[in-house]
């Protein structure tokens, strides 16, 4: 399977987790048992009106690839770039898609903003809110105790650069001030990384990234969730939406990040994974949006049922945005002629 087959498995994959869990979000188990029976959601069911429904989650993964996108471009062209301030600019423009001001100005060109389907409201955390508005410079980091699952959540497309851990740890942190909030997302990258770049099965890319980042001071949260779930992954212990409740909700970092992680370690199939992820009465959308990316990482796009794929919301904007992911990089120059002009016009360095 070549990189943009995992790059575009990985974002699709995720977007189709977010989209199957948005409307269980607020649920207790025994209400989604009730309503789709015991086995749970398996099908897209309407949120927010759409059938297929991306949530802020979602949002926020696109607008972080457009920042890395961004900063390449600006390092390529000019030479020198600090990267989470380039993608704190990204941040701001979603905030503005969610109908705030932001205290620092902001660009609005480059063709992501202009998608209508993106300037809907989703639910956004607050934290990210909250510090996004508060920012007084670009690269400022947030002035929160926050570990909330926000900074994990877009940190994905982190994961087809260099220094995958660093840009999602050191972008984290322009939201969530808590070392958990932001490392959660720093190895969420690395291992992501692995698994597209080394090709490296799931188990062995946690245990290198363990090996590799888990000492970090910050980690401990982070480290020993991840050490349980191999632990009742070497055990046979298959996920469960009662099983899953032992690892906490998925509403703050290292619980998301070890739910998404237990049930795709734990899945023959992407379908199999993204299901057992939404299904248990926490945070759905994001447990399922980060098993969906591992498994789309490992399983490539044409792992996603059609059935999914074809509802879901965003599609060829998200397709989009993994091509110049794998492309941008590969071609970009930074010398002039016609395609850079091209990628210059999406991607403004300036």
């Amino acid at each position: 399977m070549n990189r943009l087959e995992r790059i575009k498995g990985c974002l699709l994959g995720g977007a189709v987790g977010d989209a199957l869990g948005a409307p269980l979000e607020f649920l207790e188990w025994s209400v989604i048992e009730a309503r789709f029976g015991p086995q749970g959601i398996i099908d897209f069911v309407p949120a927010y009106g759409i059938t297929g429904a991306i949530t802020d989650d979602t949002q926020m993964m696109l607008f972080t690839a457009e920042g890395l996108l961004r900063a390449y471009v600006r390092g390529s062209s000019r030479g020198a770039c600090h990267v989470p301030g380039v993608i704190h600019h990204s941040l701001l423009r979603w905030l503005i898609t969610q109908g705030h001001a932001a205290a620092i100005p902001v660009d609005r060109d480059g063709w992501l903003i202009e998608q209508p389907a993106l300037w809907s409201r989703r639910t956004p955390g607050t934290a990210c809110l909250t510090a996004l508005k508060a920012s007084p410079r670009l690269g400022a980091v947030a002035e929160n105790n926050s570990k909330g699952c926000g900074a994990l959540m877009r940190a994905a497309p982190c994961a087809f650069f260099a220094n995958a851990f660093d840009y999602a740890a050191q972008s984290g942190r322009l939201t969530h001030g808590h070392p958990t909030g932001y490392l959660a997302a720093g190895m969420f990258a690395d291992i992501l990384q692995r698994i597209v770049d080394r090709e490296d099965s799931l188990e062995h890319a946690i245990t290198q990234s363990l090996a590799q980042y888990g000492q970090v001071p910050g980690m401990e949260e982070t480290r020993a969730l991840i050490e349980r779930v191999l632990f009742f992954f070497y055990e046979g212990y298959q996920p469960t939406a009662q099983r899953i409740g032992e690892l906490g909700g998925g509403w703050v970092a290292e619980e998301t990040l070890a739910i998404g992680l237990w049930c795709a370690l734990s899945a023959s199939s992407l379908e199999e994974g993204v299901i057992r992820a939404v299904n248990h009465g926490g945070d759905s959308d994001s447990t399922g949006f980060i098993a969906g990316h591992l498994l789309g990482a490992q399983y490539g796009a044409a792992a996603i049922p059609a059935r999914w794929f074809e509802q879901l919301e965003l599609r060829e904007v998200i397709v989009r945005v993994a091509e110049d992911l794998e492309r941008v990089p590969r071609e970009y120059c930074g010398v002039g002629g016609e395609f850079d002009q091209q990628i210059e016009l999406a991607y403004p360095g300036s």
